[in-house]
């Protein structure tokens, strides 16, 4: 257990900024991989081989009769035959892209990358692994049946996400669940091109599902989920209604996803081990070509230049065809800077709290009390104390305070209840497993410190409860204090609205915090929403092997900025049917400037240790789709805009025609800093004292025509703020105007302050964040 010395105030979030961190969340997987092929005449050394993503420019005026010519074409930048086996049968070739980006990837050495650098090619980089990163959170959204982007009769139609295709690039489905049942969903629009592989997977709600991992040829491949993940994420976006879902009995209410008439279209990118960027490009390019609206990528790895980001590649092929691409910000929170997926192109969020726990309290025997979370809920466990039990020595520091196998070999446990800190790279139920075959009576699962507040209902395989840090440091202090420490655990079940506490939203302190390191100038994540104790589809039985396992409607209860994802993935395909005319960055912008930035108790969102959450924690608010789908004024982009983005970057010309799709020299464009593109948010720096820097935005009225607006700005302290004109009248729908915000500092320390700016009417109010760094 870790020593009482641990337990004080936590460092302040920017203190970190330099510290390494560990990513944590119990669905991000962080999946390893060896990619050391066998032979290929390279004199038997196998570790030469690896996996290559690989760019290339089409020839000017070049025309392609179809893919295969198109393929031929890549494999003459090799210089053997890749379509050939390797000395012990590996295949060589693994994927030909043909719409999110141009190029292959293949098996290589770096001596055939090296040789393959002639004309025609752009750039290549090593495959990468990348980790993964519900009964009530569409009512916590604002969602009901009948009403707003949920009424199916609504003006407009298209509402709950009704001709609306999400592609689901994840790790498969499971076929059969009632989640993904078709009852009275429309046949797929006909502009799908999609298919199945094989067709028992799918229906009128599934209507597409295919497997790209290793390749996707291998024999019998099919997109059977086989870790849970895709079939929790696809169920979150567009699940339909099921009722009477629950877990282990807890949580019970009526399961379905943000856009339950939505269509879903599944692409296997991961396995049990892993997540190969170049698989994932696959199933980007697929789902392109096949014709979905949205993407939802819940796979996050570490901030990376855009070039050799395949997720940020993919993800601008797929906005230049208008699909909306939604990418969880990652588990690596609460250190600064950890946030992944932050091309400004892509909608990039966080995971916060919801209104609802799952109550266990932990009694003590000097009568204290602290409320945690369990979703198993044992009706019959016993009301005594019971002996408490640190799990190791006190105040010694082993990785026994971890619980990990093979740490109570030697514990005296049998009949207590054991305290394990979380993390170490185990997961709360293996923790459990672990007390169990101890003999422990039931188990207490104490925060670390960066974790504070944030708290999970885990579907635990015995009486356990889970509790923030402050708590278990009070429980540390009661078992040295006392000579015969002993304990209870009282399940109360579910709690909703304000009942709950602490009070909702908060940021979950996995989430990864801004500021971007490869977009600077642009404040990621760009909005928050539920991504802790989310309710979805599961295709195994979870809690303790006496429970029941005859029901074939599985669901489970994790946390991650995977569950956060599929939400506002939901929400795109909602605003999608609302307004299809609407593009992704006009989508994008709806979603930023309505979200909301108080919580339940009516104070400013909170972060895990309760203080107000900075805009690297919650970007620009806790979306709220009922406003969303009215927001007023929308800031709208184009991949030209982009593309004058990615040129201030410093990239080389191949590495931005790599990004980009085309060839394109940088000198012959205009290039634009983060804060000068037009963003829904506004980063800028003020590198002295006195400096003054000026940024203009343009608005796209999609209210009523002859409204007029009035500027609101809040200043933070140390920055004067002045916008010209103050006034926006808009005599017409589509009608755009455009403003400069002007910055001036006046003295103060350097850091990060934060303000907003709002446009407001009688009938809408457009805020925009704003982030200011002094240097």
């Amino acid at each position: 257990m870790a020593d009482h010395k641990l337990c004080f105030p936590p460092i302040h979030l920017f203190a970190l900024l330099f510290s390494f961190f560990l990513p944590y969340s119990t669905t991000q997987l962080v999946l390893g991989h060896n990619d050391e092929g066998e032979g290929r005449g390279h004199g038997g050394d196998a570790s030469r081989l690896q996996t290559y993503v690989v760019h290339v420019r089409k020839p000017n005026g070049a025309a392609f009769a179809g893919p295969e010519e198109k393929e031929q074409w890549y494999r003459s930048f090799l210089s053997v035959d890749a379509a050939a086996e390797g000395d012990f049968g590996e295949p060589l070739w693994v994927h030909s892209y043909h719409e999110v980006l141009t190029g292959f990837a293949a098996r290589l050495t770096e001596e055939e990358v090296d040789a393959m650098k002639k004309e025609g090619f752009l750039h290549a980089y090593p495959d990468a692994a990348l980790p993964l990163a519900t009964t009530h959170t569409p009512q916590f959204l604002g969602l009901r049946l009948g009403s707003g982007l949920w009424d199916s009769a609504g003006p407009g139609g298209g509402r709950l996400g009704e001709g609306v295709i999400i592609g689901m690039i994840d790790s498969g489905i499971t076929a059969g669940h009632p989640s993904f049942g078709d009852e009275d969903m429309p046949a797929p629009p006909s502009r799908w091109k999609g298919w199945c592989q094989p067709p028992e997977f799918c229906n009128k709600k599934v209507i597409g599902a295919r497997t790209f991992v290793g390749g996707g040829d291998q024999e019998e491949a099919t997109p059977s989920d086989e870790v849970g993940h895709g079939t929790h994420t696809a169920s979150t976006a567009a699940g339909s209604f099921v009722k009477g879902a629950s877990v282990l009995g807890s949580a019970n209410g009526t399961a379905s996803g943000v856009a339950p008439r939505a269509h879903l279209a599944i692409y296997k990118v991961c396995n049990s081990n892993t997540c190969q960027t170049s698989d994932i490009l696959a199933g980007m390019d697929a789902a392109v070509a096949d014709g979905v609206d949205v993407l939802s990528i819940s796979i996050a790895g570490a901030s990376s230049p855009f070039h050799s980001d395949g997720v940020a590649v993919g993800a601008f092929g797929a906005i230049k065809r208008g699909i909306f691409v939604s990418c969880a910000a990652g588990n690596a929170g609460p250190t600064v800077g950890s946030v992944a997926n932050d091309a400004p192109w892509i909608l990039t969020v966080a995971a916060s709290t919801m209104d609802r726990s799952i109550v266990a309290t932990v009694e003590l025997g000097d009568g204290s009390k602290f409320e945690g979370q369990s979703a198993f809920q044992p009706a019959g466990f016993t009301h005594e104390l019971l002996p408490l039990s640190p799990g190791t020595e006190l105040p010694e520091i082993s990785e026994a305070s971890y619980c990990g196998r093979g740490s109570m070999d030697d514990a005296d446990v049998k009949g207590k209840v054991v305290l394990c800190e979380r993390g170490g790279g185990i997961s709360s139920v293996e923790k459990g497993a672990v007390v169990l075959e101890a003999g422990g009576a039931a188990m207490i699962i104490m925060n670390r410190e960066s974790d504070a507040n944030t708290t999970e209902a885990t579907a635990h395989i015995l009486p356990a409860s889970h509790v923030s840090f402050a708590a278990g440091c009070k429980i540390i202090d009661y078992i040295k204090a006392s000579s015969h420490p002993t304990a209870s655990i009282s399940f109360e079940g579910t709690k909703l609205g304000s009942s709950s506490s602490p009070p909702a939203p908060a940021v979950a302190s996995f989430s990864s915090r801004g500021p971007s390191m490869s977009s600077p100038g642009v404040l990621k994540p760009d909005v928050s929403v539920a991504g802790v104790n989310v309710l979805a589809a599961w295709p195994f039985a979870v809690g303790p092997p006496s429970k029941s396992r005859s029901s074939v409607a599985f669901f489970n209860m994790i946390s991650g900025t995977s569950m956060a994802t599929p939400h506002l993935s939901g929400v795109a395909a909602l605003l999608k049917g609302a307004h299809p005319d609407w593009s992704p960055a006009a989508i994008r912008s709806a979603i930023m400037t309505t979200s909301d930035v108080r919580g339940n108790d009516g104070a400013l969102i909170k972060d895990e240790r309760l203080e107000t959450a900075s805009l690297f924690a919650i970007g620009a608010g806790h979306v709220n789709p009922s406003r969303a789908a009215d927001p007023g004024l929308v800031y709208d982009l184009s991949t030209s805009d982009y593309v004058a983005f990615i040129c201030s970057l410093g990239y080389t010309d191949e590495e931005v025609s790599a990004i980009v799709g085309e060839a394109l020299v940088c000198s012959t464009v205009r290039s634009i800093s983060g804060g000068e593109l037009n963003y829904p948010s506004i980063s800028v720096n003020l590198t002295s004292k006195s400096s003054t820097v000026a940024v203009e935005r343009t608005v796209t009225n999609v209210g009523g025509a002859g409204e007029t607006y009035k500027v609101e700005v809040v200043h933070p302290a140390g920055v004067s703020v002045s916008v010209i004109p103050e006034t926006l009248m808009f005599s017409s729908v589509k009608e755009k105007q455009s403003f400069t915000v002007s910055f001036t500092r006046h003295g103060g320390a350097n850091g990060f302050l934060e303000g907003n700016l709002r446009w407001v009417s009688a009938k809408h109010a457009v805020r925009s964040p704003i982030s200011i760094t002094l240097q």
